[in-house]
């Protein structure tokens, strides 16, 4: 599948887990090498797809476990917080890019983001405004720390360990940050779903008119409409679940988790048969 041109580019020096002697000595083969240990994935169509959906699964899974089980915000955060932890764990440890566990990751990270913002809004009674400023300015921080060590925040170039780490926390931050602004907007200033959807929507497709049209810097365009990707989420998860008395279309939060994560799992089987695919007719 092409890309979707944002046309991330790798950056500045890049280091590898293995040792130097294990690298390819050519240039091709160095390309190949960096490739197959990188470990997120290329910016495809699908890959924003299976984020956006993500991200719809995190606002509903995190509604469902926490009113519909009755697990309560405490005792559904932990268990998030420690399968997003052992679902890390196990990323970290991968030596590649693996379809399966880079996304079990993503859908894990997008509850637990979720419910860090909602512990701050609903147990310490944190505006939603200001939970946005603050995960911005900890986001913010993030990148300036990552960039001050590494050089580039290029997603094509997490092939170390602290190069991953800020990766990750820096996912983390965002998807906490998309649900503050999300909520803020749709809630706070009482815009509604169906408004915010269309409000990040527009944003989504404006930073990608300052790419392709304008050349805006392709790292910079990657990870504001990664940020911006999670309130639209959201918002669409909302506007899908939530009852109608609440502006929502009524569909319930155990029929769209259900829907999004088959079809997140459909598109992951096909990112991790593919390439074998391809291999194979090579």
């Amino acid at each position: 599948m092409a890309e979707l041109s944002f046309g991330i580019q790798t950056v500045g020096s890049v280091s590898f887990y293995p040792s130097a002697s294990e690298a390819a000595v050519n240039t091709s083969s160095d390309i190949s090498a960096r490739q197959w240990l990188n470990k997120v994935p290329q910016i495809t169509v699908l890959f924003w797809i299976i984020k956006m959906m993500s991200t719809t699964v995190g606002e509903t899974a995190a509604d469902f476990l926490n009113a519909n089980l009755h697990f309560g915000l405490t005792v559904t955060t932990a268990l998030m917080g420690m399968l997003f932890a052992i679902a890390l764990f196990f990323q970290m440890r991968a030596r590649r890019y693996v379809p399966s566990l880079y996304w079990v990751t993503i859908v894990f990270v997008s509850v637990f983001g979720t419910l860090i913002t909602d512990n701050l809004s609903d147990h310490l009674a944190v505006p939603l405004a200001a939970s946005t400023a603050l995960f911005s300015v900890a986001l913010t921080a993030t990148f300036t720390i990552w960039y001050a060590q590494e050089k580039t925040l290029s997603i094509q170039a997490i092939d170390s360990f602290k190069r991953e780490l800020f990766y990750w926390v820096a996912i983390l931050f965002t998807f906490a940050l998309g649900t503050a602004a999300g909520d803020w907007m749709a809630e706070g200033l009482n815009l509604g779903y169906a408004n915010s959807a269309l409000l990040f929507g527009g944003l989504i497709a404006a930073v990608a008119v300052c790419r392709h049209v304008f050349k805006a810097d392709a790292v910079a365009c990657f990870w504001i409409a990664y940020v911006l990707t999670r309130p639209f989420g959201a918002s669409c998860g909302d506007l899908l679940s939530q009852p109608a008395s609440n502006g929502g279309l009524g569909l319930g939060t155990i029929e769209t988790s259900i829907v999004f994560l088959a079809m997140i799992v459909g598109m992951v089987i096909y990112l991790s048969v593919a390439p074998k695919r391809l291999e194979q007719q090579a």
